[in-house]
């Protein structure tokens, strides 16, 4: 099977995932809660809307300055335009195509920054390698700020999963795939030493060299101080939007911070499940809200409310940015060329 088939077969998996998510939702509705449903966003306050944009702008933001911060020990120093826009274009293609934002982001920033798509890469691995980090971080602070509410829904969810029929054991699963992992490791090392002098493999060490100059840039840091920095204030940005959503919809305003973390934690996770948290997403916000003796219906509207606010952000901005990217940077380019003429 062609990797280009692969691609399209799981897109098409995680997609019908969210499809089939947002058909069982409207479908168990009876015409009573379908009502209610509407009647919760027809009263929402959508001025609240206003500030999560500019809130979820600024994370955006930071996160591309924390990129910048990562790839300067490598000796590049990307404008701080290109890497936002070229963040919004990544988010912009994750909703259709999961993890093709990643490829995306580093191609553009390569093409207009002059530098090695290997490299970028490599940082952007370095970046969800400690983004994991803090979403575990994240989730332990969450479990202990409200250890009994939270403690008795993943003790729930376990057993259920644990006990089920269809499924085999938890370290069973665990077992075989490190033992797929190790294999597939072993086959690439013998191929690769036996044909270390091919042009292939010379390519390939160029590619794992500059991958492994990304990976490591984390770890030559100049500005530690600031990437911390950024790393809290995007964590606390999404935390906000969560926390002043929940004003715009009357039955939930009443939630505080523990339930803005408790959402947040189920939210990000249901983001990368299907492309852009398509169906799975309201799904996660009605299941945690149901914990707060929040009705299905209710919790359903405020899920929906929050994901169309944030895929409106990502595909309006993330066009706007695709296209300001271009013009920008071939208005620069010409400059350059201008410039080079005249010297010459």
């Amino acid at each position: 099977m062609s990797k280009r088939i692969s691609v399209i077969i799981k897109y098409i998996v995680f997609l019908g995932i969210g499809v089939f998510l947002i058909w069982w939702q409207f479908n168990k509705m009876t015409a009573a809660e379908f009502e209610e449903f509407k009647l919760a966003l027809s009263n929402a306050d959508y001025i609240v809307i206003i500030p999560i944009v500019f809130i979820a702008l600024a994370s955006h933001l930071s996160r591309a300055i924390r990129w910048r911060i990562m790839i300067e020990p490598m000796g590049y120093r990307p404008s701080i335009f290109n890497a936002f826009s070229v963040t919004m274009v990544g988010y912009l293609a994750n909703t259709f195509l999961p993890r093709l934002g990643e490829i995306l982001k580093c191609t553009l920033l390569g093409k207009y920054e002059k530098i090695p798509f290997q490299k970028l890469f490599g940082s952007i691995v370095a970046e969800r390698i400690f983004d994991l980090f803090c979403y575990l971080i994240f989730i332990l602070f969450t479990f202990f700020i409200q250890y009994k509410l939270v403690g008795d829904f993943l003790k729930h969810t376990l057993t259920k999963i644990t006990n089920s029929s269809t499924s085999q054991p938890l370290w069973l699963k665990g077992l075989l795939t490190v033992a797929i992992i190790t294999v597939v490791i072993l086959i690439f090392r013998f191929v690769f030493n036996k044909y270390a002098g091919g042009k292939i493999a010379v390519k390939i060490k160029f590619f794992l060299a500059g991958l492994k100059e990304g990976i490591t840039s984390i770890l030559k840091l100049q500005k530690r101080g600031w990437f911390l920095f950024h790393t809290i204030f995007i964590w606390s940005m999404y935390l906000l939007q969560v926390y002043i959503g929940f004003s715009a919809i009357a039955d939930v305003n009443h939630l505080g911070f523990n339930a803005a973390c408790a959402v947040l934690t189920l939210a990000a996770l249901a983001n990368i499940i299907t492309p852009g948290g398509l169906g799975t997403f309201p799904t996660a916000i009605f299941l945690i809200l149901s914990l707060y003796n929040i009705n299905q219906t209710t919790g359903e509207a405020f899920g929906w409310l929050m994901w169309g606010v944030s895929t409106f952000i990502v595909l309006f901005f993330g066009l706007l940015c695709l296209g300001l990217l271009y013009f920008i940077n071939k208005k620069k380019q010409r400059n350059e060329m201008l410039e080079e003429t005249v010297i010459t």
